[in-house]
């Protein structure tokens, strides 16, 4: 049986939102959320060694925005298990036309779409309801000596995360990341994947 997948590409060339066709019978649905030939060719991923799930229970918990340096650099499918999350993602390529851009996509649990995010881009996501479980595929180990982060609420990159930045939940870590503008990105256009 053959179990297409439908993927939309936006704006900003690199990330893509996958959506996998579900398979439904009486006891519910089966959904192919990584094949390594198909997903791996149309989203430049063709490698998965580590996945990480993550748990939020409030609503407004901020996580991000990330990112890892070469030679350490992820790629990412981010899907949400359980939930709904304001999933965002910023062009941090230097040669990039869309150079600080960003993109904002709701993910749920209830749609099943995945959001492929390949290294040279900052991520990060806002939590829409509580218990909300996130999964990210990730085509890097993690090496917390190559982290990089920038402020979720740096007023430069005017990312509307639907709820003030004082009533989000954020790691002091996060709280503290530097601001965009003394940021130094890595990543050249031709760096990323």
């Amino acid at each position: 049986m053959r179990w297409p997948m439908r993927i939309e590409r936006f704006a900003i060339a690199g990330p893509a939102l996958l959506l996998p066709q579900r398979h439904y019978d009486d006891r519910g649905y089966l959904a192919e959320t990584f094949q390594f030939t198909r997903f791996g060719a149309a989203i430049s991923m063709p490698k998965i060694v580590q996945e990480n799930l993550v748990w939020s229970g409030a609503v407004s918990t901020v996580r991000g925005l990330h990112a890892q340096a070469p030679p350490h650099a992820q790629a990412k499918l981010v899907s949400v298990m359980v939930g709904r999350i304001l999933d965002v993602v910023v062009d941090i390529r230097r040669e990039s036309q869309t150079y600080g851009q960003h993109l904002a996509i709701e993910l749920t649990a209830a749609a099943g779409a995945m959001l492929y995010v390949p290294s040279g881009f900052l991520h990060g996501y806002r939590t829409l309801e509580a218990n909300t479980l996130v999964q990210y595929k990730l085509d890097a180990l993690y090496a917390p000596s190559s982290e990089l982060a920038v402020r979720f609420d740096d007023p430069a990159l005017a990312i509307e995360w639907g709820a003030a930045a004082d009533d989000c939940l954020v790691s002091d870590k996060d709280r503290s990341a530097q601001c965009f503008a003394m940021f130094a990105s890595p990543f050249s256009d031709a760096a990323a994947s």
